[in-house]
């Protein structure tokens, strides 16, 4: 099998997928903008073959260099990236190679949030109200019908950039007035609680393994106030999370591939649709499936490439955290106190690349407890100011 990886080194976090799948064999045929000498010994073990372009953004280079691929080892079988922001790219060069998986044609419902609405109704999931909006006329047609507050967001875009809460008139009027030129959704301001709904599945689009997290906060809120945040998986999913969440992940077909599905929770048994994304939680989530669950996530994902259909036996052991802290904040305590006192059961401590570190901080502590109380103490204590 021939599986071409874009961005094979970024981020750091997910180069074990591509160990993973040479070590069953699959020739990982990798293409970026660094040279092969600027990529990691670990990363430069799993590929076959290197292919060095100018510019990701220049599909005639990708083309160029999935014809050599080719050329040299036969049909392409799939493409992968598992980055958001190279989704519609990995579709493209599906179509134009005849290669399973997601194509343009896709990108509406999977990219797009008002496609993505549209999946949800359908699938009978409550959702905000909103729609696409290009006028002041259009923008006050909604807030007739949803009141203050509401959130504007690029209608296809990655992650909580660009994205904004509008109280009053007077902030819609300059968010008009200042709005770029892409699309842009607005709806209807949701109060309650973000939980996920994350998992991998099969070929046939079965779901093999599932787990849940939940957040302290919204990442618009983290990103436009520059504030922490932590994010912990559940040992138990709600059952009436996981039976939305198995909904929403058929009605998307999502078909070998990670799905991470956001909802708001806003009542004891109430959850409303926010966004799907057709690839692994941001961050260092695959990390904490692992850690969650004693199991390796990215083995997995190489096995279901490579056939595999038989669900994932796990037990969800542990609950596992990660929690942030941001180079601004004057914290009480010192890391070496973190670590003084909890440090038995931290994992992993990240410091975030520049590019995540608006919504991820500029540190990242993941730790682990088998009960759900230690988190919130684990986590002001790290937080405390």
């Amino acid at each position: 099998m021939n599986l071409v990886y874009l961005c094979p080194q970024f981020p750091i976090n997910f180069i074990p997928f591509c160990n993973c799948l040479k070590e069953l064999g699959i020739n990982v045929l990798g293409i970026g903008e660094e040279s092969a000498g600027a990529l990691s010994p670990e990363v430069n073990d799993s590929l076959t073959e290197y292919y060095m372009v100018d510019n990701l953004h220049n599909y005639d280079s990708l083309l160029k260099a999935c014809g050599h691929f080719t050329h040299q080892y036969g049909k392409i079988d799939r493409v992968e990236s598992h980055n958001e922001y190279w989704l519609a790219t990995d579709a493209r060069l599906r179509q134009d190679f005849n290669i399973t998986g997601l194509k343009p044609t896709d990108m509406k419902f999977m990219r797009c949030k008002s496609g993505m609405k549209e999946v949800f109704r359908k699938a009978g999931i409550k959702v905000a109200p909103g729609k696409v909006v290009h006028t002041q006329a259009e923008a006050e047609d909604l807030i007739k019908e949803t009141g203050y507050p509401v959130v504007a967001k690029p209608d296809d875009g990655v992650g909580a950039l660009d994205t904004f809460k509008i109280h009053n008139r007077e902030e819609l009027l300059s968010f008009i007035e200042r709005k770029p030129a892409h699309d842009y959704i607005m709806e209807g301001f949701i109060n309650g609680s973000i939980f996920t709904f994350d998992g991998l599945t099969d070929r046939d689009g079965n779901i093999i393994f599932c787990t849940a997290h939940t957040y302290s906060q919204g990442i618009m809120e983290v990103v436009n106030n520059e504030d922490h945040v932590f994010y912990y998986s559940l040992k138990n999913i709600p059952g009436e999370l996981e039976e939305v969440g198995r909904r929403a992940v058929s009605a998307f077909k999502a078909k070998e591939r990670f799905f991470h599905i956001e909802f708001f929770k806003t009542g004891l048994t109430d959850y409303v649709a926010l966004e799907v994304n057709m690839r692994p939680p941001g961050g260092y989530t695959t990390d904490m499936f692992n850690y969650a669950n004693d199991i390796d996530v990215y083995a997995l994902w190489a096995e279901v490439v490579n056939g595999r259909t038989a669900p994932l036996e796990y037990e969800r052991k542990y609950h596992c955290c990660y929690v942030s802290r941001k180079n601004h904040f004057n914290y009480v305590h010192s890391h070496e106190e973190i670590m003084e006192s909890y440090g038995f059961c931290i994992l992993e401590i990240q410091s975030v690349p520049g590019v995540f570190s608006s919504a991820l901080g500029d540190i990242g502590y993941i730790f682990r407890t088998e009960h759900e109380p230690e988190i919130l103490e684990i986590t002001s204590f790290i937080h405390e100011l």
